[in-house]
């Protein structure tokens, strides 16, 4: 196949993670790949850890009195959940497994939220014996919290009282205004087998004004609750804070230049359903800036308006916590030429590196690693969709031509950026028996050779 010489290749460049140059420097990528014999995720706990860090700064210097749950959902590693308790952090399940888990790896039962739609009641049990924060989601699941609270007579139930957008009227979570009148009633009745500590939400997208507005609402419902006797002194915005994975400019050029002849079977994709890979701010920034925001209707800033009601804002960020926190890496096993491009296969699939659930694709460029220095090769571009190792025709982990700049060949590898937030495991899934990637936690970078071991997840 010819080289491609043209300019217009779209291509979208990762933000540098200089934690992960190292890994690739050293040669580790190269030996953990032979070493373990197929696709791989590799995690950077210290960036997990500063991610943290920043969040609770960010709280600290807006004066707010504030806690941050990591939501687990967004990564299974146990690494992880064991940051976040030795950070001082809680942790935010949906699952009895998730909960057990979080106890396991050091999270005290008072630094969980537990969230999630209609509650198994093993969970609810267990949340109310460990003291867990219980973001009740409708009357019914009120109802029985109230009477495994009461049948226990150990410790009342802690909960906040899930509610639902009024800029997202159809979503299935959370209890509309008349359902919240009666929630409040039914805990009064329930005295002191119920702390109603407030009230919490969730919001698609990643637009920080309608936060803030809801946050706002839900300070001004905590105020109304306390008139009639309830505690109500929290409450949680959820998750949401953005993350950016490339510049401002590199984003904007791509989403211009991109057209169906630039994916493999001219695949087409809705650009409203790529998630935003750039973001004026992110994570920690992000929050401070929604802290510095002014709700609707109001001229003081949503950190005024929480301290003056003496209110603690809780936060469930998953993603923003996990920016540049792991990579994925694969191995190419096989190059097939096309007219004017190649089809890569590599040693695993879409399931560990995927929006389909989305309808969208993961669209940060991946590094191709050679196995051996490649020859000189012309001037140009070397434009690979990067399919999986499975029999399914949708199987693509890349539809984009990826403009690499060498030919990829059998034996090299391809290293996903910034992959631990949601990518690589929330779907995974062993299709046609191939085991799951192993995730690999690089404790050290600050010596000649990494320091390396294996994820303690239970399961």
């Amino acid at each position: 196949m010819e080289v491609d010489t043209a300019a217009s290749w779209p291509t979208l460049r990762a933000l540098p993670s200089p934690a992960t140059t190292p890994v690739v420097a050293s040669g580790l990528a190269a030996e953990l790949a032979y070493a373990l014999g197929g696709p791989f995720h590799f995690l950077l706990p210290d960036a997990f850890t500063a991610n943290l860090v920043a969040m609770q700064d960010a709280l600290t210097q807006a004066g707010v009195d504030g806690f941050v749950y990591y939501a687990k959902k967004a990564n299974k590693a146990a690494v992880f959940v064991e940051r976040a308790a030795a950070g001082g952090a809680g942790v935010d399940v949906a699952s009895v497994a998730e909960l057990r888990e979080a106890l396991g790896h050091g999270v005290r039962g008072e630094h969980l939220m537990v969230t999630g739609p209609a509650k198994d009641p093993a969970l609810l049990r267990l949340a109310v014996t460990h003291s867990a924060t219980i973001a009740v989601d409708a009357l019914d699941e009120l109802d029985r919290v109230i009477s495994l609270a009461l049948t226990g007579r150990v410790r009342p139930a802690r909960v906040l009282l899930r509610v639902l957008p009024g800029t997202q009227p159809h979503s299935r979570f959370g209890m509309n205004e008349g359902e919240l009148t009666t929630a409040l009633k039914r805990c009064l009745q329930a005295g002191d087998a119920i702390r109603m500590e407030g009230f919490s939400f969730h919001l698609s997208g990643y637009d920080l004004q309608p936060r803030a507005d809801l946050a706002a609402r839900l300070v001004d419902l905590c105020l109304t609750a306390r008139l009639q006797g309830l505690e109500a002194g929290r409450i949680s915005i959820g998750g949401g804070l953005p993350v950016s994975y490339t510049d401002a400019g590199s984003w904007h050029t791509f989403l211009a230049a991109q057209r169906p002849a630039h994916y493999h079977a001219r695949k087409t994709f809705r650009t409203g359903d790529f998630y935003p890979y750039h973001s004026p701010v992110s994570g920690a920034d992000a929050l401070a800036a929604l802290l510095a925001s002014h709700p609707e209707n109001t001229d003081s800033t949503l950190a005024d308006l929480i301290g003056d009601a003496g209110i603690e804002l809780l936060l469930e960020p998953g993603r923003a916590l996990l920016d540049q926190t792991g990579a994925t890496v694969f191995r190419v096993q096989g190059v097939k030429d096309r007219d004017s491009y190649r089809i890569v296969t590599v040693d695993g699939t879409s399931l560990s590196l995927s929006e389909q659930w989305f309808n969208s694709e993961y669209l940060p460029d991946p590094q191709l690693i050679p196995q051996d220095q490649p020859a000189p090769a012309p001037a140009g571009v070397f434009p690979a969709s990067v399919g999986a190792a499975t029999c399914l025709e949708s199987d693509m982990l890349t539809w984009r031509k990826i403009a690499f700049p060498h030919p990829p060949r059998v034996g090299d590898l391809l290293l996903y950026p910034n992959t631990a937030g949601y990518q690589m495991d929330s779907n995974e899934s062993p299709f046609h028996d191939l085991p799951l990637p192993p995730k690999v936690v690089i404790d050290r970078i600050d010596r000649p050779r990494p320091r390396w071991r294996l994820d303690r997840h239970f399961t």
